[in-house]
């Protein structure tokens, strides 16, 4: 049996509520090579560089890197983490709202009401 989804959707707002600060884009966590020939990084196995933290995104239609400090790439992994949950959250409840308001739409439309007879106005017990 389907739960009541009013209740469904209340709770996807308190949830909605919860969300704090939220950012877009994707965290990466890289280990890299460099240029010079005598490196360890050059090494088999090789000891590579880093590790370096870098959160990419598009601003105006353009990809904008950012290289972060580990506790900068630690505040964004939340931030970007709240974003993903805003987004699941959204969409349940377009998909929720949906559902509800199709249900509504099939309704039949409500019953005319019959016209009330018109009653004439007395002022001190005579008519006008």
């Amino acid at each position: 049996m389907k739960a009541d989804p009013p209740r469904d959707y209340k709770h996807l707002q308190l949830a909605l509520s919860r969300i704090g600060y939220f950012r877009r884009g994707t965290l990466l966590r890289r280990l890299m090579t460099c240029g010079k020939a005598g490196c360890a990084c050059k090494a088999s196995p090789p000891r590579l560089h880093g590790p370096y933290y870098q959160w990419t995104r598009k601003v105006d239609g353009k990809t904008v890197t950012v290289r972060l400090s580990a506790r900068q790439a630690k505040l964004l992994e939340g931030w970007i983490a709240n974003g993903r949950q805003l987004d699941r959250i959204v969409a349940e409840m377009e998909w929720r709202s949906l559902e509800a308001t199709e249900r509504m739409l099939q309704q039949p439309p409500y019953p005319k009401r019959k016209a009330s007879v018109r009653r004439r106005h007395t002022d001190r017990g005579h008519a006008r």
